[in-house]
């Protein structure tokens, strides 16, 4: 049988089920049980959200809080009726707050469905094409690289070595003439 629901101590509300009995995959053998050091697995997928603060890294702190007073302003000797001003505020922050949550139901779940896509895309190219050229590219400059090496330090230190002892005995001398 389950557990009670009750905190984890990673902060999951519900845990993995224990097994007490064993299947056909996973007998119930004391050994076999000890070399498996079975442990509760949580997923991810179904851990518990929250709906008080739903935007805990803070990504659209500087984007979408946007008030009335962000928006409309009137500045000093310009004022309208006090009754318009109310109207006008009320209306704006309703108007953006149902419309927001008119546009979410609509398209909140098929954006999700978009967006799920597309990461779920970015990352398999990413895990199974991008990182595994880069390491192969790697590999293979290094090889090119010893090569590269190998033919300056033959072919062109031998020179430079040979310029720079001719080179180094001239002397300039700098005069001011008045």
């Amino acid at each position: 049988p389950a557990r009670s629901p009750s905190p984890s101590p990673q902060g999951f509300l519900y845990t993995a089920p224990i097994r007490e009995q064993g299947n056909i995959y996973k007998p119930n053998n004391k050994m076999m049980a000890d070399e498996l050091s079975e442990k509760p697995v949580h997923d991810v997928h179904t851990k518990e959200i929250d709906l008080v603060n739903r935007d805990p890294k803070h990504l659209n702190d500087d984007v979408v809080k946007i008030d009335f007073e962000d928006v409309i302003a009137e500045p000093e000797g310009t004022h309208s009726f006090d009754g318009i001003w109310k109207a006008s505020f009320t209306t704006f922050t309703v108007t953006k707050y149902w419309f927001y949550r008119l546009l979410s139901a609509i398209f909140g779940i098929p954006m999700a469905l978009i967006w799920g896509i597309y990461f779920a895309i970015l990352s398999f190219l990413h895990i199974w094409a991008v990182v595994p050229c880069i390491r192969s590219y790697l590999i293979e400059i290094q090889c090119i690289s010893r090569v590269y090496s190998i033919c300056i330090h033959t072919f062109c230190d031998p020179l430079f070595e040979a310029i720079g002892k001719m080179f180094s005995s001239i002397r300039a001398t700098v005069r001011k003439e008045i």
